[in-house]
């Protein structure tokens, strides 16, 4: 498949830079790699603003707590930092908190920003991977030094620096010596995002220095943490399903449902006929809760 690239005179309007066609065939979700953006000035990712959005958000879709944590938290016991959501961002640089605004998609202002991200790098994953789904945008504002704890996080994602300076320490999502089955069925299961770091499995990781105008892929469930730099930090992460991403969620919930009953099933991707055979009998499964539903209904 050809991939379309944007015409010459149109790539000074673009948001994202350093999208590269064979780089995104070999790594695409198997590996991170760098790529850049034209966002470190953009006036929605500027703090006064963000701030009125985070005002406008749901508050569910707010997160926040003190910055000063270990690589390894537990989520229960993650202490808070007494402000509000505003005052958390409005005293970033002296409270050490980290602060996360989810599904910035719901304002329709941030949801074009997303749109506008994502449309760009739709024309460089549809060849590889197809349906571009689930588009969600997260805005993360730290404080200097702040630790964003060990975790996983179930989608494609590209985390663009816009302010300050992060150290990301990223693992293979395909070395089960750091990520097991288990641990990716659980996660797909509902269990939290945060996992406990094994100090022995640190040099597997690769560290990535990001800085304003870079930006980094994170294959779906590469374990990872990140440890702001000496500044204030202002992230944007564009993330997104395809047809393969939400086809292995699948596969995982299915291998925890006959990990439950004893069974022993294979890895997902491991055996293309066996996923496949697993995938039907998923899709069996909505069908009949469809049927169900239109017969109760």
């Amino acid at each position: 498949m050809i991939v379309k690239l944007p015409e010459a005179n149109a790539v000074a309007s673009h948001l994202l830079t350093g999208l590269d066609p064979a780089t995104f065939a070999s790594e695409f979700n198997r590996r991170p790699f760098m790529i850049g953006h034209r966002l470190n000035d953009h006036p929605m990712l500027q703090l006064e603003n963000l701030v009125r959005l985070c005002q406008r958000l749901p508050v569910e879709n707010v997160e926040y707590n003190a910055g000063n944590l270990p690589v390894t938290q537990d989520p229960k016991l993650t202490p808070r930092n007494g402000l509000s959501p505003a005052e958390t961002i409005q005293r970033i640089a002296e409270n050490k908190s980290w602060l996360v605004l989810k599904n910035v998609e719901l304002d329709p202002e941030y949801r074009q920003l997303l749109d506008q991200c994502l449309n760009e790098m739709q024309a460089y994953t549809d060849p590889i991977a197809p349906g571009m789904r689930m588009r969600q945008g997260f805005i993360f504002i730290s404080s200097p030094g702040s630790v964003t704890p060990y975790h996983i996080d179930p989608e494609n994602n590209f985390l663009l620096q816009v302010r300050g300076s992060k150290t990301v320490h990223l693992f293979d999502p395909y070395d089960r010596a750091v990520l097991p089955e288990e641990t990716i069925e659980a996660f797909f299961q509902g269990s939290h995002r945060n996992l406990k770091m094994d100090e022995a499995l640190l040099d597997r990781g690769e560290w990535f220095d990001l800085q304003p105008g870079s930006g980094l892929h994170f294959p779906v469930v590469a374990p990872h943490w990140v440890k702001n730099g000496p500044e204030v930090s202002i992230s944007f992460s564009i993330t997104f399903q395809t047809d393969d991403s939400a086809r292995r969620q699948s596969l995982h919930r299915m291998n925890a449902w006959l990990r439950k009953r004893g069974l022993t099933p294979s890895d997902v991707g491991s055996s293309r006929w066996q996923d496949e055979f697993k995938y039907s009998i998923v899709g069996t499964g909505r069908a009949i809760k469809r049927l169900m539903g239109k017969e109760n209904s």
